[in-house]
């Protein structure tokens, strides 16, 4: 079970036409292939079972999180989101689905941010301002070494919110923002603080590419919503997979406009309901029907 791309080097198929409109998978069915004849030294007479593709940018894991959260039965009007470097987001009105991908990059995973890491010790995982000063939390309470992406989310929506930051996400004047060589940036952890003897700051960089990330999540919904005639108002319920969507501050992801502002009731995160779709089709035919 992987993204399009990850099943077709797992097969060996070619992928090349993945990087070209109009993105077309090699095979998009469900397939049982015996694990021998792919080099896996399982129990005697294995097959690895493959989940559907849906198109090249959206794959088997996305079946997966589907048949895992149910949004394919669901009566009312949901969103599904399975939040990573390729986000795929899923509609469910009408009786129908409709689902797109997003190029939202992997600076919601640490990547391309100055300070930013994985979620391990040390790591800011959310942020609070307070006039000057700037509270935080990390990942078992170590000292602050860097931010991971709940941190980095929590720390745009809080430099937003008290105008540090302008919409286009250049930084005003405050008394942390400095100005350095390739821009301004806010100290968020000063020297002493920090378990890595160095400050730990968010640039005009840095918050560009949360500006990008979450503008293809948001253009994204904006599509398929236009697309069923509905508007944001109309969502029932917001559905957030993904192991980064399960730690996100879903009030700082609204606050800079990544998820639409609705009610905080109307939104749920499932963790990683990919691996869970995948461990229901390895226990039931049932499940690999529906898929």
């Amino acid at each position: 079970m992987g993204n399009t791309a990850m099943h077709h080097f797992f097969l060996g198929l070619p992928v090349a036409q993945l990087g070209v409109s109009p993105y077309i998978p090699v095979i998009s069915s469900s397939l049982d292939i015996k694990a021998r004849d792919l080099g896996l030294g399982l129990a005697p007479g294995c097959y690895i079972h493959l989940l559907p593709n849906i198109a090249g940018f959206v794959g088997a894991d996305h079946v997966a999180m589907l048949l895992a959260t149910g949004i394919y039965e669901a009566e009312k009007t949901v969103v599904g989101i399975d939040i990573g470097t390729n986000t795929e987001i899923t509609l469910r009105s009408c009786g129908q689905l409709l689902t797109c991908s997003a190029a939202s990059g992997p600076a919601f995973e640490g990547a391309h941010i100055k300070y930013g890491m994985r979620a391990a010790d040390g790591a800011i995982e959310r942020v609070r301002m307070v006039g000057s000063e700037v509270e935080y939390q990390t990942i078992n309470d170590f000292p602050p070494v860097g931010l991971c992406g709940s941190g980095i989310l929590d720390a745009v929506a809080q430099l937003l919110q008290s105008g540090s930051i302008g919409k286009k996400g250049k930084m005003g004047s405050h008394l942390r923002v400095r100005q350095m060589a390739r821009g301004r940036e806010f100290v968020l952890v000063t020297e002493e603080q920090s378990g890595g003897g160095r400050e730990v700051t968010i640039t005009e960089a840095d918050i560009a590419e949360i500006q990008l990330a979450k503008g293809a999540i948001q253009t994204g919904i904006n599509i398929l919503l236009a697309e069923a005639n509905l508007a944001a108002a109309d969502i029932d319920e917001v559905i957030i997979a993904g192991a980064f969507g399960t730690y996100i501050n879903v009030v700082s992801a609204i606050a800079i406009g990544m998820l639409p502002r609705l009610p905080v009731h109307r939104f749920r995160q499932v963790g990683n309901a990919a691996g869970m779709g995948a461990k229901l089709v390895l226990v039931s035919r049932e499940q690999r029907t529906r898929a």
